[in-house]
């Protein structure tokens, strides 16, 4: 069976080589031959991702049968609807969907990888919104003790501003 590998990590600091390892080792135990990989450095909340839209391409020009990821939240984290849409297109196209971590996402056995998919592309949306509250509220933190960003010192007030704001507000 002719597979390809799509491969994400949302930041540089990651490494998609651990996923990528896995990935391999799995589709030589299987038997698979590998004839594309797809490796992004890209957030999964959209699909403007240049290795997604070139391995959807791919999939509607039948290039291979199977795309196996590491995990669903690896492949989207769109929501229920878009990643849905994603598996659907990909299977319109003859294109299986398997996941290394979770078993239960192969699209071959349909009816159950529908819901069990539709669950967790919802968790997985779920907590890219956590993540992303986390981090808004980091940088707020930040900001009300007067950091300015990653590394950097406090911000200190300047003379000129502190005298600004004295005539304009009066205190």
């Amino acid at each position: 069976m002719k597979i390809a590998i799509y491969s994400r990590v949302s930041t540089s600091e990651q490494d998609v080589n651990n996923q990528l390892r896995a990935l391999r080792n799995y589709a030589r135990a299987m038997g698979y031959e590998i004839v594309k990989e797809y490796k992004e450095i890209a957030s999964g909340k959209s699909s403007r991702r240049e290795q997604f839209r070139r391995m959807m391409e791919d999939a509607r020009q039948r290039k291979f049968d199977l795309l196996l990821i590491w995990s669903l939240d690896r492949f989207s984290r769109e929501g229920i609807l878009k990643t849905l849409a994603y598996i659907k297109e990909l299977r319109k196209n003859g294109v299986a969907l398997k996941s290394l971590r979770e078993s239960w996402v192969d699209t071959s056995d349909e009816y159950m990888a529908e819901l069990l998919i539709a669950i967790f592309s919802w968790v997985a949306e779920q907590e890219r919104r956590r993540i992303s509250e986390r981090t808004k509220e980091g940088l707020k933190k930040a900001k009300n003790v007067g950091k300015r960003g990653k590394d950097k010192k406090p911000r200190k007030k300047s003379g000129y501003y502190l005298r600004w704001k004295n005539k304009k507000t009066g205190m």
